[in-house]
C-alpha cells in the first residue's frame, strides 16, 4: 500500500487544505466465480493492494477530484450532478456522490486526491476499493455512517446504476468488511457471513496475466444472460426457483435439454461453484489445504470449460503453477476474460514459485507478468 503521508503531501499542495485519509482494499476471491448475483456463495479476501483517498471541504460548491495515477483533475458542480457516467475513471467517485444524494444526503463540495495501487483490469477490484474509498471519505464529510454491509450495497449501486457493470455485491462487501489474516465466507443472499483463518503458513501469490478485462464489457452480461435464461426454464417447472442458487445439478439433468447449450453450461458451473465454495470454506476451517487446492482445481476447469470466462493466457498461467514446489491451488481469480490467478502456495516457497512462475510464463507467452506476493489484509477504514 502507499504511504498515506505523501498522498497528504500531494493533497496539501494542490488545493491547499489539510484532509483526511481513508483507505479500502482490494480484493482476490479464493473461489466461487459469478455465484453473487445468483444469491450464491463466494469466499473472498481483501489484499494489501488497495485505494487511498484524501478528502478536505470546498467552499465554493465544487467537487474537484484528483487522480494521481491518472494525473489526471476532474471538476464537478455539487448542485447539478450527473445521471451517468461517462467511461471515465472519476465515473466511480462521482458515482458515489450522485448515489448519496439519492438517499437524501447533501452532498457538499469537496476536493479528493486518490492513489492508489490495486491492478487496473486485473480482477482485484480496483473499482470496488474506489467506491468503498469514496463513500468513507465522503459520509465522513457529511457526518453519516452506515453499517458495513450497507455500505456495501450503496456502493454496488454506483457500479450497477452509475456506471452500468452489472457486478453482484462481492467485491465491495469484502472490501469493507476484510478481516486480516482470513477469507470471508459471503452469502450473498442474505450477506451473512463467516471468517475462516487462512493459516501462517499460507501465502496468497497473485499473477496478473496482464491481459485485461472489463466488467462492464459484452462478455460479463452475456455470462450473466445465459445464467439467468437456464434458470428461467428450471423455475418454470420448480417455481421456487428464483435464482440459480436454489438449483440443483439433479435439476439440470432432468430440464438440461430445454436450455441453449451454453445456457446449460453457465448453469452447470454457477450450480456447482456454489457447492465447491462452501466445501471449500469447511475444509480451510478444518485446516484442510489439500482439499482446498483440489477444489480450486475443479473451480478453474469449470470457470474455463463450463463458463467459458478465460482465457489462453490464465489457462496457460495456472497450466504452469502445477508442479512448482509450494503450490497448494491455483486458479483464475475476478470476473474473468483475462486478469490474475490466485495461487495459494506454501510461505517458505512463495518467493521462488513466484519467480519461477513468471519466468515460465514470460518464455511461453512472450508477455512479462506482475506477481505479487500478497497476505490478507483488513477491511476499509480512516488512517489516523
Amino acid at each position: 500500500m502507499h504511504d498515506p503521508a505523501v498522498l497528504r503531501s500531494i493533497h496539501r499542495d494542490r488545493f491547499h487544505a489539510d484532509p483526511a485519509i481513508f483507505v479500502a482494499p482490494g480484493r482476490v476471491n479464493l473461489i466461487g466465480e459469478h455465484t453473487d448475483y445468483a444469491e450464491g456463495f463466494v469466499m473472498p479476501a481483501a489484499i494489501n493492494f488497495a485505494t487511498l483517498a484524501a478528502i478536505s471541504p470546498r467552499t465554493d460548491g465544487k467537487i474537484v477530484i484528483y487522480s494521481e495515477n491518472f494525473s489526471e483533475e476532474k471538476t464537478f458542480d455539487a448542485a447539478a450532478l450527473p445521471a451517468k457516467g461517462d467511461k471515465h475513471w472519476s465515473d466511480y467517485p462521482i458515482g458515489v456522490a450522485v448515489t448519496l444524494a439519492g438517499k437524501g444526503h447533501k452532498v457538499p463540495g469537496f476536493s479528493m486526491s486518490l492513489w492508489g495501487d490495486v491492478p487496473l483490469g486485473s480482477g482485484l477490484s480496483s473499482s470496488a476499493a474506489l467506491e468503498v474509498v469514496t463513500a468513507l471519505a465522503l459520509l465522513s464529510l457529511i457526518g453519516a455512517s452506515y453499517p458495513g454491509p450497507v455500505l456495501a450495497r450503496v456502493c454496488q449501486r454506483v457500479e450497477n446504476e452509475f456506471v452500468g457493470a452489472n457486478c453482484g455485491i462481492m467485491d465491495q462487501f469484502i472490501s469493507v468488511n476484510g478481516k486480516e489474516n482470513h477469507a470471508l465466507l459471503l452469502d450473498c443472499r442474505d450477506l451473512s457471513f463467516k471468517l475462516a483463518p487462512i493459516p501462517d503458513h499460507v501465502a496468497l501469490v497473485i499473477a496478473n496475466t496482464m491481459v485485461k478485462h472489463s466488467v462492464a464489457g459484452g462478455d460479463y452480461p452475456t455470462r450473466r444472460r445465459e445464467s439467468e435464461a437456464a434458470c428461467a426454464v428450471i423455475a418454470s417447472h420448480r417455481p421456487g426457483v428464483p435464482f440459480l442458487r436454489d438449483a440443483t445439478l439433479e435439476d439440470l439433468d432432468k430440464w438440461g435439454h430445454e436450455m441453449a447449450p451454453k445456457s446449460l453450461m453457465r448453469a452447470r458451473h454457477v450450480i456447482s461453484e456454489n457447492l465447491r465454495t462452501v466445501a471449500a470454506a469447511e475444509a480451510l476451517l478444518k485446516g484442510n489445504m489439500a482439499e482446498v487446492g483440489r477444489l480450486m482445481a475443479e473451480a478453474h476447469w469449470s470457470y474455463s470449460k463450463d463458463f467459458e470466462g478465460s482465457c489462453v493466457e490464465a489457462d496457460i498461467m495456472v497450466e504452469l503453477a502445477q508442479d512448482l514446489p509450494g503450490l497448494i491451488g491455483a486458479r483464475l481469480t475476478g470476473g474473468g476474460f483475462g486478469g490474475c490467478t490466485i495461487n495459494l502456495v506454501e510461505q517458505k516457497d512463495a518467493p521462488a514459485f513466484a519467480r519461477e512462475l513468471g519466468s515460465r510464463y514470460a518464455a511461453r507467452t512472450a508477455i512479462v507478468p506482475q506477481i505479487h506476493v500478497c497476505h490478507a489484509s483488513g477491511g476499509a477504514h480512516r488512517l489516523d
